[in-house]
């Protein structure tokens, strides 16, 4: 059996995610509200683990060398190079007391992420089982706990290569599975007429809370709401189906419509609301409405839920141009893979949304979900920040016959759309196995299945059967001319300069490209060699732009482990340890400047791309979003420049400045930017000295460490002169120390790329002592203790 599983009430959950409560303490907390009205338990505390290369049946278990841990988990820290990723089984136990009061409620207990095939059992029972790591893992344990006593969970799962999930093998995949109870977990405590999970009430476009918007306009918007209810009660129930929704806290509209159930039935509840003149979701703008959805009869509430959701229309015109809410607009976008180094896919939500504000800051506002679905907790940061998502399934150059793979792809399909229907901020679902060639009745199951979970929305793949053509110009470098269908460039600036249109079996071009050609270059490459990477990408992103594509997606924004390799896929514009490269700063560049928010990076910039050393290109590289930019060596002016046109640039908003210094004088590069005459951005480059300190830095991106909830951060040290300029030293030892309820995650001994050394830290349950240091011991240099909440 293949248990199918959505989530549901995220406001709820991830506000309990965030708050860190375990089970005994809600339950203590909340017994009067037990006994009425449905809630949402974080168990993400409490848990032992341990695994084996072998199966071990489930009477044998070991009694000891279990660990104990929390969720997210992942089942084997690994170095920042993975070419032995662990494969195996892993065993999760935890045990719950269910109140005796609780005998007449509804318990389903919900795995965000369980990779990759998946059983559970309830005191020693074995109830559920589950296939792919990428969705939610549910079950419906109201008949096997026993209730006032202590009850035992067992999970086991195996996340070792499966033809029916898919993709490749992994020595031969081009990125890394992981394993582990590595999203979060809950406990669904509903009384008897409760609001079904979407996947589970295995409802064609219904279950749980579908909203659509059957029109849109700026002076008016229609919001219809299904709720898909069951009483599982031996008798009828009159309940009311309440609907509010509300806008930066003001209630703006609401509904209410009175049903009877029978005896143990389920039905759908139809509500419409009017909204006069809607806030409109747009990147520029993501505006969100909140909707309480509210069951109850007349002495109770049974159940509330909200969802986040936003008003907008994604349509295509007859050149299939992209329409948002009837406005025409070119998505300028990247693919991100959602690992980690060392903990993989184990991510907290605010790691999540810390790496959707580093794309929305480096000027992307598109984002391909390459080549799985992705965390509930980064769509929803997408929402918030204005990223228009592509929401895909597993797959990567694997198709099977087998009718139980091509099974499990469609449900797999059919339950992503059910998970994440309600997001504003999804454009289309991927619904297509990435580079793997589909027959023509399999791609009509494909776009079947979605157009059925959601009607009026959009099919993409990389074969033309899709609603949405996705080709990946790195892989063909050729356009076609006349579109017949909206068209996306999926993937453009790495593969064609590391391989020469190599095609697709990409494990077999390992050292096929010279090196300062490629796009995959590491930080620590240098200033030569980063350049060429920006060079590479404005060239084949100036070239999309001359074809009528809607949207274009960069690979990749972050550097990643290959299953197949044994060094990192370095194309991204950032590094693993989301460290910026020069390429970065050409993307956030392209961005207007009159687009301002105070979530991420925007407005005005300018960015000197240059380490300004002996080494350092002549000409000087600037990149800005500005109409002119000034140079100034030494406090004297090089010259006023507008942005330079060639055939490099000539598409681009805003193309790269350079300014030809004629030879290399150190000393202090100074880039002033200027819009309709007036400075509006700065940047400063200084030659370096010798390192006289180190300085820490903690990555804040949109979020602070959070205490109590398993939260990991980025921690950078970096190599300082006496002016306080970085010294861009490669492969340099530091070694950090930590203090307080912290922990390092892997070795604290790091090593720099362009002066910084980068590690990650899991935050602790308080946070009030933890404090950190590092040294250099190569120059006897030692930082002073820094508190984190300091940082």
């Amino acid at each position: 059996m293949i248990l199918r599983t959505e989530h549901k009430i995220y406001g709820l959950v991830l506000s309990l995610f965030l708050s860190g409560c375990n089970l005994t303490q809600e339950v203590s907390e909340t017994a009067e509200l037990n006994n009425v009205s449905a809630q949402v338990i974080n168990i993400n505390k409490g848990w032992q683990f341990t695994k084996s290369e072998q199966d071990i049946k489930f009477d044998t278990l070991p009694t000891q060398s279990w660990d104990d841990v929390d969720l997210p988990h992942t089942p084997k820290i690994e170095p920042m190079v993975v070419n032995d990723q662990w494969q195996g089984f892993s065993w999760y136990k935890k045990e719950i007391d269910i109140p005796k009061h609780w005998q007449k409620k509804k318990l389903i207990i919900r795995f965000e992420g369980a990779m990759n095939a998946a059983n559970l059992w309830v005191n020693g029972e074995n109830i559920a089982s589950h296939l792919g790591g990428y969705l939610p893992f549910v079950a419906d344990i109201t008949d096997h706990v026993e209730y006032g006593k202590t009850n035992h969970i067992f999970v086991k799962l195996d996340n070792r290569d499966n033809y029916i999930t898919g993709p490749k093998p992994l020595e031969l995949l081009d990125f890394n599975t992981y394993g582990g109870l590595y999203r979060g977990a809950t406990l669904h405590v509903k009384n008897s007429v409760f609001i079904t999970d979407e996947i589970l009430a295995d409802e064609i476009a219904s279950g749980g809370i579908f909203v659509s918007y059957p029109e849109i306009t700026n002076d008016k918007a229609i919001v219809a709401i299904q709720t898909h209810i069951e009483n599982s009660e031996f008798s009828a129930q009159t309940i009311d189906v309440v609907q509010n929704l509300m806008f930066e806290g003001q209630l703006v509209e609401s509904t209410t419509q009175t049903i009877t159930l029978d005896a143990n039935s389920q039905k759908t509840v139809k509500q419409t609301v009017s909204v006069i003149n809607p806030k409109l979701w747009h990147p520029n703008n993501p505006n969100l409405y909140s909707l309480e959805t509210e069951i109850k009869n007349q002495q109770h509430s049974l159940e509330k839920q909200q969802t986040r959701i936003g008003i907008r229309s994604f349509a295509f015109n007859d050149k299939h141009e992209l329409l948002i809410n009837g406005e025409k607009i070119f998505l300028r976008g990247v693919n991100r893979h959602q690992e980690y180094p060392h903990v993989g896919y184990a991510l907290s939500p605010q790691a999540d949304y810390r790496d959707a504000v580093k794309i929305k800051s480096a000027g992307f506002d598109y984002v391909r979900l390459s080549h799985y679905p992705h965390s509930k907790d980064f769509i929803k940061a997408a929402d918030e920040l204005g990223l228009v998502l592509v929401d895909a399934i597993l797959g990567w150059q694997y198709f099977s016959p087998f009718p139980e793979f091509q099974e499990q792809i469609v449900q797999t399909c059919r339950d992503m759309i059910r998970r994440d229907r309600n997001h504003a901020s999804i454009m289309a679902w991927e619904c297509s196995l990435n580079e793997s060639w589909m027959p023509p009745y399999f791609t009509k199951k494909l776009n079947d299945a979605v157009h059925s979970e959601y009607p009026g929305s959009y099919s993409a793949g990389w074969q033309t059967d899709f609603d949405i053509f996705f080709q990946a110009r790195q892989h063909r470098l050729q356009h076609y001319d006349e579109p017949s269908q909206p068209y996306n460039v999926s993937e453009y600036g790495d593969w064609e300069y590391y391989a020469q249109n190599a095609g697709l079996s990409q494990d077999s071009w390992a050292d096929l490209k010279s090196e300062e050609r490629t796009s995959r270059q590491l930080l620590s490459h240098g200033e030569k060699r980063l350049l060429q990477q920006a060079r590479n990408i404005q060239e084949a992103h100036n070239d999309n732009l001359k074809y009528p594509a809607h949207a274009d997606g960069y690979w990749v924004m972050f550097d990643y482990n290959r299953g197949y390799a044994d060094d990192l896929e370095s194309s991204g514009v950032m590094s693993l340890f989301r460290l910026p490269k020069y390429s970065y700063y050409f993307y956030q560049s392209q961005r207007a400047p009159e687009i301002r928010s105070t979530d991420y990076q925007s407005g005005p910039m300018v960015f000197i791309a240059s380490e300004w050393t002996e080494q350092s290109s002549i000409p000087v590289r600037v990149y800005s979003n500005a109409e002119e930019v000034e140079l100034w060596l030494n406090g004297r002016l090089v010259s006023r420049n507008k942005p330079t046109i060639n055939k490099l640039s000539d598409e681009l908003s805003h193309p790269p400045f350079e300014f030809d210094l004629n030879k290399f004088i150190a000393g202090e590069l100074v880039a002033k930017a200027y819009i309709n005459g007036v400075q509006v951005a700065e940047h400063t480059v200084k030659t370096p000295k010798t390192v006289t300190q180190v300085n820490l830095r903690l990555d804040k991106s949109g979020v602070a460490p959070t205490a109590g909830v398993k939260d990991i951060v980025f921690i950078y040290a970096q190599l300082k002169d006496d002016a306080g300029t970085t010294v861009p030293l490669n492969h340099e030892k530091v070694v950090f120390e930590v203090s307080g309820d912290i922990q390092f995650i892997e070795s604290t001994s790091r090593t720099t790329e362009q002066g910084i050394a980068a590690g990650l830290l899991q935050m602790g349950n308080d946070l009030t002592d933890a404090k950190i240091r590092v040294s250099y011991p190569a120059k006897n240099i030692t930082s002073k203790w820094v508190r984190i909440l300091d940082l």
